[in-house]
């Protein structure tokens, strides 16, 4: 969740920004629904109606869903090798060199 300053200047909400997602990444609009629906029902009340918004835009910042994914096919992979059931000159997709 996104804090607020202790004391509030024309600087911190200048650099506000840069600790938000609305500038860049996938985030920002879950961000967004999620500071409209604390606005709408408050800080308190949010919390609890706003609960799946939250969890979605925490999932989407910290990507830990993605990345157990990401390591559970990798380990899939090991294992496979070990066994035999695949080559390690087949177990992954060579690279081609690109122009960028």
């Amino acid at each position: 969740m996104s804090t607020s300053p202790v004391f509030r200047s024309p600087f911190t909400d200048l650099t506000g920004c840069l600790i938000s997602h609305q500038w860049h990444g996938p985030c920002r609009d879950f961000e967004m629904k999620v500071m409209d629906c604390l606005e709408a029902y408050g800080l308190h009340n949010g919390r609890i109606k706003c609960d799946t918004l939250i969890k979605d835009f925490r999932e989407c910042a910290g990507r830990r869903k993605q990345d157990g994914r990401v390591i559970a096919m990798r380990n899939e992979r090991l294992r496979q090798i070990k066994s035999g059931e695949l080559s390690k000159e087949n177990a992954f997709i060579p690279i081609e060199p690109d122009s960028y």
